[in-house]
C-alpha cells in the first residue's frame, strides 16, 4: 500500500490532494492530508478525501501518525511549509518529501529545503502537473518501492550482474550499490565470468570501480539479500542457483517468462538499465559519485550506440542528469583503449569464413579465449557491403558463444536467437543487438583432436543453419527463403546439448 501525507493545504497543496490517486475503495492507495483550515477539511471530506483539521507544524500532530511513502508540504506560507519540513524530516527520514517554496522564499529558506526534501517546487514551477510528476509518477512509485525494499534488508546485499558484465550492467550495479549504502545497507557489485572486452576492462580500472568477482564455488550464504541488475532470473545468464530468492530486479530487457523478486522493474521503453538506475539516483536526491556517473553515462551511450538505437527521452534525460558529473578525460580514455592482437585476428577469420546468403553474414571464428572479441567482429561484418544482419560465434571449453547483430528494419534479432537456441541453451537480446550462449557437452567427452574436430564441425553446421532458418521463417519474410528442418539437425540436443 502507497500512503501519501499531505501537509498544509493551501492552493498548490489543494490540487495535489484533489488529483492523487487515493480514494476509500483502492486499498493499493491510501491519503491523508493536515491543515488548520476547518474550511479546507469539510470540502475535502465532502470529495470523500481523509483530512484532518490540526497544524501541520506541531510534531505531536505527526508523532502518531504510520510512516507515509511520500509527504508533499503544501501551505501557501514558506515560513509554514520550512517548520512542517523540518519536523517530517526529522520524524520520517526515509520518506520521500517533496516541498512547495511558497511565495516569499530568501536564498536561506531555498537551502533549507533544498537540504530536507527530495525535491522542490518553487513558485514558477508550481503547476499541478509537475508537483504530481514528483509524487505519482511510475517511477516515483519505484523510487518508494525500492527504498521500502531496501529498508527490509538486514545484512549485506549482493548486487549481481550477469555473466561477463558489459558496461551497462557494470554502471548500473554500481548505482544500486550506492543508492543501497546511502540508505544504510551495505552491498557488493558481483559478477561471474569475465570482463574481458578491452574497453569494459577500461572502464572498471580507469575508474577504480570495486566489484566482486564470483565463481560457483563461492557461498553466498554472507548475503541477506539478492539483486540483479541487466537480467531478470536467477541461474538465466548468470550462475546463481535458479531457486535463488531475489530480492530486487532492475532491468530494461523484455522477460522471456515470469519475473521473480519482491521488488521488480522492468522499463522495457528505456535504452539502459543505467537509465533506470539515473533516475533512482536522482529521485533518491543522491548527487552521484563522478566514477558512478561517468559509468553510467558510459553505459547508456554503449546500449545506445550514442543515442541512436532503441533510444528514449529517458536516455537523454538521463545523460542530461549525468553530464555536469562525469569525467570527460576518463571517458575519452576509455573509448580509445588499445586493441588487442586476438581481437584483430578474431575480427579476420570472421571476414574469412563468413558465410553469406543475401544481406545475412555468418562466421565461426574457431576457438576463442576472450569471447569479447565476437561482438566487435558481429559489428566490423555489419560495416561491409551488402551485409545488414550478422551472427559470429566462438567456441571456449564446452560452451558455443554466440553474438548478433542487425540493422535491417525487419529483424528482431532477440526473438531470432530466441527461437533457434533457446531449446540449446540461452539467447535474448534486443531487436538489433542479440546474444547466445549454448553448453555443447559431448566436446567433454572427445579423446582425440580428430574427433573434437569433427564435432565442432558439426555445431558449426548445425548453429548456421538454425540461424538462417530462423531468420528465414520469421513473420514478413520473404517466400522461398532458404530453410532446414531435418531431424539430424537437432539430434545434438539429445547427445550432448543443454536443452
Amino acid at each position: 500500500m502507497l500512503f501519501r501525507l499531505v501537509l498544509g493545504c493551501g492552493t498548490v497543496g489543494r490540487q495535489v490532494a484533489e488529483q492523487c490517486p487515493e480514494r476509500d475503495g483502492d486499498d493499493r492507495e491510501r491519503l491523508l492530508v493536515v491543515t488548520d483550515d476547518e474550511t479546507v477539511v469539510e470540502a475535502l471530506r465532502d470529495e470523500s478525501i481523509p483530512a484532518r483539521c490540526a497544524d501541520p507544524t506541531d510534531p505531536s500532530v505527526i508523532a502518531n501518525i504510520d510512516t507515509p511513502d511520500v509527504i508533499f508540504v503544501g501551505s501557501d506560507r514558506t515560513d509554514v511549509n520550512r517548520t512542517a519540513l523540518g519536523h517530517a524530516r526529522e520524524r520520517f527520514p526515509r520518506a520521500s518529501i517533496v516541498a512547495y517554496l511558497g511565495g516569499n522564499a530568501t536564498p536561506a529558506d531555498r537551502a533549507t529545503f533544498d537540504e530536507l526534501a527530495d525535491h522542490v517546487v518553487d513558485a514558477e514551477t508550481a503547476m499541478v502537473e509537475h508537483v504530481l510528476d514528483g509524487v505519482a509518477r511510475p517511477s516515483a512509485d519505484a523510487a518508494i518501492g525500492l527504498r521500502k525494499q531496501l529498508a527490509t534488508i538486514n545484512d549485506r546485499l549482493a548486487v549481481v550482474m550477469h555473466d561477463n558484465p558489459d558496461p551497462d550492467a557494470i554502471a548500473s550495479a554500481v548505482a544500486l550499490v550506492d543508492i543501497a549504502e546511502e540508505v544504510g545497507v551495505g552491498a557488493d557489485a558481483c559478477y561471474f565470468g569475465d570482463i574481458s572486452h578491452q574497453e569494459n576492462r577500461a572502464m572498471v580500472n580507469l575508474l577504480g570501480l570495486d566489484l566482486r568477482n564470483l565463481s560457483p564455488t563461492d557461498s553466498l550464504e554472507e548475503y541477506d539479500a539478492f539483486a540483479l541488475v541487466d537480467h531478470s532470473r536467477p541461474g538465466v545468464n548468470d550462475q546463481l542457483p535458479e531457486e535463488l530468492h531475489v530480492d530486487i530486479v532492475i532491468d530494461h530487457h523484455p522477460p522471456r517468462g515470469p519475473v521473480p523478486g519482491d521488488f521488480v522493474d522492468l522499463r522495457e521503453h528505456a535504452g539502459a538499465t543505467s537509465t533506470v538506475m539515473t533516475d533512482y539516483l536522482d529521485r533518491f536526491g543522491l548527487e552521484p559519485r563522478r566514477a558512478t556517473a561517468t559509468a553510467l553515462l558510459y553505459g547508456i551511450r554503449i546500449d545506445t550506440n550514442d543515442f541512436t538505437r532503441e533510444v528514449s527521452p529517458s536516455d537523454f534525460d538521463a545523460a542530461s542528469i549525468l553530464w555536469p558529473y562525469v569525467d570527460t578525460s576518463v571517458m575519452s580514455q576509455i573509448e580509445q583503449p588499445t586493441v588487442e592482437g586476438e581481437t584483430l585476428e578474431t575480427i579476420a577469420r570472421a571476414i574469412k569464413n563468413r558465410i553469406q546468403r543475401g544481406s545475412v553474414a555468418v562466421a565461426s571464428v574457431g576457438r576463442v579465449s576472450n569471447r569479447d572479441a565476437l561482438p566487435q567482429a558481429a559489428d566490423q561484418l555489419l560495416s561491409m557491403e551488402g551485409v545488414e544482419t550478422t551472427l559470429v560465434f566462438g567456441f571456449r571449453e564446452q560452451m558455443v558463444f554466440l553474438s548478433a547483430r542487425s540493422r535491417a528494419g525487419d529483424v528482431d534479432l532477440g526473438e531470432t536467437l530466441r527461437d533457434a537456441f533457446d531449446r540449446i541453451g540461452s539467447a535474448g537480446g534486443h531487436a538489433d543487438m542479440a546474444g547466445a550462449q549454448l553448453e555443447i557437452g559431448i566436446l567433454g567427452s572427445a579423446d582425440h583432436e580428430d574427433e573434437v574436430e569433427s564435432i565442432v564441425s558439426v555445431v558449426e553446421e548445425v548453429i548456421t543453419n538454425r540461424f538462417f532458418e530462423a531468420i528465414d521463417t520469421r513473420p514478413g519474410a520473404p517466400v522461398g527463403a532458404y530453410t532446414q528442418t531435418s531431424e539430424w539437425l537437432f539430434s545434438l540436443d539429445q547427445d550432448g546439448g543443454s536443452a
